[in-house]
């Protein structure tokens, strides 16, 4: 295959992950955000990069977001919202912020492919995104991508989708959002 081949392939798979994305588990998380006092967004790896791109817009539309671990981090209370992206849910330094954030009284949600982790099993909030894991030999889910491309992939365009819902019930546009982005580059 041709490199725009395999780009087409890529497209179809993500093309085949929105019907298996539940809308209630969508429209919960999208309700407990706009709830929160603050929210912090974790990820290992990728999973992370695709964690701080969803904290930007969020920025963008006003809502007090954090990555957790940068230095400019607020403290996570009571009535904030943790939002933990994990393929497997097993990532161990993943296991324990979601702890630590339960101690703290924080609500936990976990955005990933196996529900059942220990991070889905911490969650107040599951969302279940499709995908295969790293070690695609342990999974049922068939993709030409490497490693966990198509969750890392799904999650983006996922959170991409809840900036838009955000957008809808805040009576958002983009021109409203541009206001807030960065201005000193």
């Amino acid at each position: 295959m041709i490199t725009t081949q395999y780009l087409d392939e890529v497209v179809q798979e993500l093309g085949r992950t929105i019907n298996q994305i539940s809308d209630k588990e969508a429209e919960e998380l999208v309700t407990k955000i706009l709830e929160s006092n603050k929210i912090f967004v974790a990820g290992a790896g990728r999973s992370g990069f695709m964690g701080k791109s969803f904290v930007m817009r969020m920025m963008h539309m006003g809502i007090d977001a954090y990555i957790v671990g940068e230095t400019v981090t607020a403290n996570l209370e009571p009535g904030d919202l943790l939002i933990i992206g994990s393929g497997s849910g097993e990532t161990k330094t993943l296991v324990a912020i979601a702890e630590k954030a339960k101690n703290f009284g924080g609500t936990i949600a976990a955005i990933t492919i196996s529900p059942d982790s220990t991070i889905g099993k911490l969650a107040d909030i599951v969302v279940k995104l499709p995908g295969a894991p790293k070690d695609q030999s342990t999974g049922d889910y068939q993709t030409i991508q490497p490693m966990g491309s198509l969750f890392e992939q799904t999650m983006l365009l996922f959170y991409d989708a809840l900036i838009l819902r955000f957008m809808e019930k805040k009576g958002l546009d983009s021109n409203k959002m541009y206001g807030k982005h960065a201005n000193l580059e």
